[in-house]
């Protein structure tokens, strides 16, 4: 189904603290219902194209973070315990008790806080592309991130094609004719090079999540919530043994593998994704049996 022809059953802007957060329902009302949270520089329309992999069955939250879409872009702060705390006010909103929870990398960030806070409000929990632990690696990515953001247009523009050449698989890249290449890079460096101050900020708020990793270690222990952990085997983005490490943190979490995509799994492999996704979330257990081809 084309995008300009997926519409929301529900949406609006939710005012917190001063500030509007866009939110959407999808679906048809009143069943169990899953939240796809954002990559960093995603908004909600990004998902439209893979919604009816879902919505046969489940309903569907989409929200933008501040920074994004059709969210507030003020040039303040950013804190990921309150993105995870904008979800819990849109649930309300929207009277859902209970979802499915995936985070997309930055999204993953968003979804293990709302684990930690909210761990009654879950059937189950889907990360992929992301890390619970202190990394230089992952330090040294988001530094010469901000100075990409900070820099003048021209080296913006530069910073777009590393991006998409660090975040997708061998296949994929090669699959890509040139022009829609450029066509992506495009729409990403028109989005932001005139509001670069939202890809600084939601990268900033990375800073006070990791500065609060340890105090907040046991509560990231303490999830009962099933896990599912769905890595691209080509991630270089967050290699897959950094990703590892949240085996021994959340306790009943489960590794699945996808061989040949990159950090962005969803867009790269949907049928293995979103399948997996659907098989998770009917069994509501991390034993369940994944799909061929999927990896764990």
């Amino acid at each position: 189904m084309p995008n300009d022809q997926i519409n929301p059953l529900r949406s609006g802007h939710l005012p917190v603290d001063g500030l509007q957060i866009w939110w959407e329902l999808h679906g048809t009302g009143g069943r169990e219902c899953c939240c796809l949270l954002n990559g960093l520089a995603m908004h909600t329309r990004a998902w439209y194209g893979f919604l009816p992999r879902l919505t046969e069955h489940y309903d569907v939250i989409l929200y933008d973070y501040l920074g994004q879409g059709e969210s507030s872009k003020d040039d303040v702060p950013y804190l990921i315990p309150e993105f995870a705390r904008y979800l819990s006010l849109i649930m309300d909103q929207v009277e859902v008790d209970k979802l499915h929870l995936m985070g997309m990398s930055y999204g993953g960030f968003i979804a293990l806080d709302f684990a930690r806070v909210f761990p009654d409000r879950l059937h189950t929990l889907v990360l992929s592309g992301i890390l619970l632990s202190h990394e230089k690696l992952f330090q040294l990515y988001q530094e010469i991130s901000l100075r990409f953001y900070r820099s003048n247009e021209e080296v913006f523009s530069i910073y777009t094609q590393y991006m998409y050449e660090k975040i997708f698989g061998e296949s994929f890249a090669a699959a890509i004719p040139p022009e829609s290449f450029e066509a992506m890079r495009q729409r990403f460096y028109d989005r932001y090079v005139n509001q670069r101050h939202c890809l600084i900020r939601l990268t900033e708020a990375q800073d006070p999540f990791f500065g609060a990793l340890e105090a907040n270690m046991p509560g990231y222990r303490a999830i009962p919530t099933p896990t599912v952990l769905l890595a691209g085997s080509q991630d270089r983005a967050i290699p897959l043994w950094q990703q590892r490490k949240i085996l021994d943190i959340v306790p009943d979490s489960r590794w699945l593998e996808i061989p040949g995509s990159g950090h962005v799994v969803y867009l790269e492999q949907p049928d293995l994704f979103f399948g997996s996704l659907r098989r998770f979330f009917e069994a509501k257990s991390t034993e369940f049996s994944p799909l061929d081809g999927v990896e764990g």
